[in-house]
């Protein structure tokens, strides 16, 4: 009963049902308890994950970063040792494989030959709740910066270039912590795909309407609310909120002349 224990992390109680309904065939016990788990996730498919945790994890010369986040349903299970080490699972073999997509990543197998994805469902069967690999990014740069904010449900990769050799971890850290706060939708303005654009020219022109100014005027005024939206919304443009005498852009390059921001990656856990 320990090895069936100790291979699917099931309950004593749960091990020792299945080993009875088996008639103590060990292999036919192991996929009684992961028929267990599958049937948790068919019955909970629907269900919505608004607790976990959000995990990074930056290479050792800093080139390479890799965010995971495992959801669950409810925050006790979020908080349970077994989950957490499932989180971890994720998170290594992200590092170990570097996977290119979340698909890859949940097909990777693990050590006792089964694969990541039949590790989670295996955890379903024991804690009874659906549990999902939400969002899986990575990212390769010059420099990479990595933050998870203290909830642990939110986190960002920064992807820096014209780095010159200058250290740029502080910078790095506070450009991030800027994208867990102030969620830009794009890096510049020639990041914003076009239906949002249409979108804010749309409102502009709206509101410019109802506050009873002339046809001809509503394009300049929606252009100007337009480029309203691109400081606020987008990340080098942004005023940085530990000094709001400078935007991201000159905050970077006054750090080092050229630094940039060439990608990021932002994964949250909502409810």
């Amino acid at each position: 009963m320990n090895k069936l224990r100790t291979m699917t992390g099931a309950g004593m109680m749960d091990c020792k049902k299945a080993l009875v309904e088996a008639d103590g065939d060990f292999e036919a016990a192991r996929d009684l308890l992961r028929k267990q788990g599958q049937k948790i996730a068919d019955k909970r498919s629907d269900n919505e994950t608004s607790e976990g945790v959000v995990l990074a994890a930056v290479s050792e010369d800093g080139t390479n970063g890799k965010l995971v986040s495992l959801a669950c349903e409810t925050e006790p299970v979020s908080k349970v040792p077994d989950f957490k080490e499932l989180a971890q699972r994720v998170l290594n073999t992200a590092v170990k494989t570097n996977a290119a997509t979340k698909e890859e990543l949940l097909a990777t197998s693990q050590e006792d030959g089964r694969s990541l994805q039949e590790h989670i469902t295996d955890l379903m069967g024991k804690i009874g709740e659906k549990l999902v690999v939400t969002a899986y990014e990575n990212i390769t740069a010059e420099k990479v910066a990595s933050y998870i904010h203290s909830d642990n449900k939110k986190g960002v990769l920064v992807a820096m270039k014209n780095v010159g050799g200058a250290d740029v971890t502080t910078v790095g850290r506070d450009v991030a912590m800027q994208i867990v706060a102030m969620k830009p939708v794009a890096l510049d303005k020639d990041g914003v795909d076009s239906a949002t654009v249409e979108r804010e020219i749309e409102i502009g022109k709206e509101q410019a309407r109802s506050e009873g100014k002339p046809e001809a005027m509503l394009e300049k005024i929606a252009q100007g609310k337009l480029n309203k939206f691109y400081k606020e919304n987008t990340l080098l443009n942004q005023e940085f909120v530990k000094d709001n005498s400078v935007t991201i852009a000159q905050l970077l390059d006054k750090t080092q002349k050229g630094l940039t921001i060439s990608d990021f990656k932002r994964v949250a856990i909502v409810g």
